[in-house]
């Protein structure tokens, strides 16, 4: 049975949808995920749930599981950008490159390359900020190229 929403927000939070301490809950349960793939579970569960039942779970029914993840970072890339160039009103191609590389992040740790569960919090924390930090990195590095 599929989750409505607000049973999807508490379950990633802990507390029902728009309750005093949802905000601070996704923080920590994000920052302090045990890998970059499990942060997304937690980051923004209100995005996370129509880009998994809207994107990622149509995807997966005729791609494999790890390339339709990959498509939905990308999806949701895009998706940013159009909002920026919207407001914008010039051209903006920024998160959907870097989006694609946090999917690809996403794909390698959810495979066991980066279990982060036996380290403290801030460690946790770090690491998977450092994993945003250096996919925007290398999107704006490869944007050079392109």
């Amino acid at each position: 049975m599929a989750l409505s929403l607000k049973q999807y927000v508490e379950r990633r939070n802990g507390v029902p949808l728009g309750a005093s301490g949802s905000l601070t809950n996704m923080l920590k349960n994000a920052l302090g995920a045990k890998n970059f793939s499990q942060f997304w579970l937690y980051w923004n569960p209100i995005w996370g749930y129509y880009l998994a039942t809207k994107i990622q779970k149509p995807l997966t029914r005729f791609l494999p599981h790890w390339f339709a993840l990959i498509a939905t970072f990308t999806a949701s890339g895009l998706l940013h950008d159009v909002a920026v160039m919207l407001l914008k009103q010039k051209l903006f191609i920024v998160c959907t490159p870097w989006f694609s590389l946090m999917g690809i992040a996403a794909v390698l740790s959810k495979n066991k390359v980066l279990n982060l569960s036996r380290f403290p919090w801030i460690v946790k924390a770090g690491a998977n900020c450092s994993i945003i930090i250096v996919c925007f990195i290398c999107s704006r590095y490869l944007s050079e190229f392109v």
